[in-house]
């Protein structure tokens, strides 16, 4: 009988659903249920292909943009990740009924820069360009008034009107990334005013670092995550500049090449904020075919963190 090779695997703790996507998915499903199908959802509800398949498969249909809709009364809802001012306007104009399930946190974002808009000053936006958070946060404000910066080199760049800078940032980047950038904003402009709370969302920060406390300890680390989910992404690039020389980026365990962990005496799993727990089970049944596992959780903060469904649907529960 083949003996299979021992296998370390330390799990990341927390990893997986953050808040903001429990209650995005819950705002689908609950639509669904008191509404029934077809409950339309712009753009995908998270960045994740699971996710969104299973509820497609419930009845959920998504569409990138509100033309796509015929004219109906089954609800609109909007991703966790917020949209441009101008498509709720272009809702209500159609009298769409519509539901707002983005991320309580990315909607402080777009309040601050609302706020420091009103107050006369220049907002500099911290983010990806073309991610849909980033569309959304600067929708909030005219165009052409919100500046974006994606790296330091653009920091250099900028060439801000004359008056008072203040700066937000896209909620799942890396906060070391991110540190690099507000240093180098600072230092161009020493009255540059900067959030109250620290917009990096909570479970950004502690899914970074977690990675951080596993990927040294291991030979190779999976992330479980979607290609187009920027806090995924963001978890990969951390857990490489830790030093893990095999990082991997997967959606599901048939993405698995088993050569990238040939020789591999130990394995850290985590998980995007927008990938379920099944998607890690699944991977780690995979590996337990092959390996004898050890399976040792890794916890670096406990979440407790909650957010409501839209008002509309806790109405009619």
């Amino acid at each position: 009988m083949t003996t299979k090779p021992k296998l370390q695997v330390l799990l990341c703790a927390p990893r997986g659903f953050c808040a903001g996507v429990v209650r995005a998915i819950d705002a689908v499903e609950q639509a669904l249920k008191l509404y029934g199908p077809p409950v339309y959802v712009r753009h995908e509800i998270v960045h994740n292909k699971y996710v969104v398949e299973s509820l497609r498969a419930k009845g959920a249909i998504f569409v990138n943009s509100l033309k796509e809709i015929p004219d109906t009364t089954a609800p609109v809802i909007f991703s966790a990740h917020g949209v441009p001012k101008s498509i709720p306007d272009a809702a209500a104009r159609r009298n769409l009924f519509t539901l707002d399930a983005t991320c309580p946190l990315v909607t402080k974002v777009h309040r601050e820069a609302e706020i420091h808009h009103k107050r006369g000053r220049g907002v500099i936006l911290i983010g990806h360009a073309g991610h849909p958070e980033v569309v959304g946060t600067m929708g909030q404000l005219p165009d052409g008034v919100v500046m974006l910066v994606e790296s330091v080199a653009d920091v250099e760049r900028l060439d801000p009107p004359p008056g008072e800078l203040a700066y937000v940032t896209q909620t799942t980047l890396s906060v070391d990334d991110t540190r690099d950038i507000i240093t180098a904003l600072s230092r161009r402009f020493p009255e540059i005013v900067a959030p109250h709370k620290e917009d990096i969302c909570y479970a950004t920060t502690n899914r970074q670092e977690a990675v951080k406390g596993v990927a040294p300890r291991v030979d190779a680390m999976i992330v479980v995550g979607s290609p187009n989910s920027s806090n995924s992404q963001r978890l990969r690039e951390v857990a490489e500049r830790e030093g893990c020389r095999v990082v991997r980026l997967i959606l599901r365990a048939d993405e698995i090449v088993w050569d990238d962990f040939a020789g591999v005496a130990s394995l850290g799993i985590t998980a995007g904020a927008s990938a379920p727990e099944v998607l890690v089970e699944e991977i780690l049944d995979a590996f337990g075919k092959r390996f004898e596992l050890s399976v040792e959780t890794i916890t670096t903060a406990n979440e407790n963190v909650f957010f409501p469904l839209p008002r509309e649907l806790r109405e009619r529960i």
